[in-house]
């Protein structure tokens, strides 16, 4: 069985004891980092299991979600649904040799697939796109839906230091840098308010073109300059802007980056006919602190990469909730109950996708691309 090392990202062949049981755990050190890896192996027939969570590196979603449920499962699939990964015959690194055009082709073809292989199962897929249940994003839907309003501009963000994986830095394993790892979360949200805007009003509205630019601005560093800066991309980018033109004519705009110091950003802003709406999921003023002392506060936990907890700090409470983590799975497992269909699901997944390497095409290109 092959599986990726959570510590240096390479793709190493462990062996499983077909005779051990249905559910099997034990530690295997990597072939490659000698780091020791947890394992837990579980089979696809075991009647007992209902639905699996895919928590892998992206590289391996979309062969799993088709093996997952072909074997009869419900599927939750964490971000990014799919992505390009590199093919026999790629020059490598892919992200510095494969043309963008070709990687957007591929994807699409590559996700169509997956698609179809799902909608034959009868079985859910989930999309664990937590913004679309953060409550800052829920009550900006309820609003929507009361007003009416029309969504005249949005602009979304997620950005930190940097990812703490190794293969985060590796277009082969992450299908892209930041734009994707992280600017996949704003999109998603934004792709997905509009169409709660479409349904209030009666419209149609789609995605009409896309551009984008992205880069690596944190190379020109010194070694001494990037003490706490984690990102140290090998072929994928560190910052990406990418904007949205709708059929209706309006507009998003969705920033991601890997060098954002004071912790995780992640906000939306929309501004419609009737007002605007600011969803700041993190960090908010729920709660302030300014300390003095490092050491006393080690086991205290703020926020997500804050590289130091004195000063001025923007402690996040109840983490998971203000994320959205605990509704998005009462939402799917209420699904699995009832039968119904995810607010985050396979349709938001591939246009998020799409959207997302249309931005890459447009960029390598430096042209607007019209989808």
């Amino acid at each position: 069985m092959e599986i990726v090392c959570p510590y240096c990202g390479e793709t190493v062949t462990i062996a499983v004891d077909e005779g051990g049981g249905p559910r099997q755990r034990y530690i295997e050190d990597c072939s490659v980092c000698c780091r020791p890896i947890e394992i837990s192996v579980e089979e696809l027939g075991d009647g007992e299991l209902d639905v699996v969570d895919i928590c892998t590196p992206p590289n391996l979603h979309t062969s799993m979600i088709s093996d997952a449920m072909a074997a009869g499962k419900h599927v939750i699939c964490e971000k990014p649904f799919a992505g390009y990964f590199g093919r026999d015959g790629d020059k490598t690194p892919i992200g510095k040799h494969v043309p963008k055009v070709l990687m957007y082709e591929r994807v699409l073809e590559e996700m169509e697939k997956t698609c179809a292989a799902v909608k034959k199962t009868g079985k859910l897929f989930m999309y664990a796109e937590d913004w679309i249940y953060a409550p800052a994003v829920t009550k900006t839907v309820e609003i929507l839906k009361a007003t009416k309003d029309k969504i005249l501009f949005m602009k979304g963000e997620e950005s930190h230091s940097g990812s703490h994986a190794a293969h985060a830095a590796q277009w082969a394993m992450t299908g892209g840098g930041s734009l994707i790892r992280m600017g996949c979360h704003p999109l998603a949200a934004v792709l997905y308010l509009k169409q709660v805007e479409a349904k209030a009003r009666g419209e149609a509205i789609s995605v009409a073109s896309v551009s984008c630019d992205v880069g690596n601005v944190a190379a020109c560093l010194r070694p001494d300059e990037r003490a706490v800066l984690k990102s140290n991309p090998v072929d994928v980018e560190d910052w990406g802007m990418l904007t949205v033109t709708f059929s209706d004519g309006t507009k998003a705009s969705v920033f991601s980056g890997d060098m954002i110091l004071g912790g995780v950003r992640n906000l939306i802003e929309t501004y419609t006919s009737g007002g605007s709406l600011f969803a700041n999921i993190t960090p908010n003023t729920h709660m302030m602190s300014y300390q003095t002392n490092e050491e006393k506060l080690a086991s205290v936990y703020f926020t997500e990469k804050v590289d130091r907890k004195t000063g001025w700090q923007y402690i996040c409470l109840e983490e998971e909730w203000t994320r959205g983590y605990l509704q998005e799975i009462q939402d799917f497992m209420e699904c699995i109950a009832t039968g119904r269909q995810p607010l985050a699901d396979l349709a938001l997944a591939f246009e998020t996708i799409k959207v997302n390497y249309a931005g890459y095409w447009a960029a390598e290109e430096g042209r607007r691309v019209t989808l």
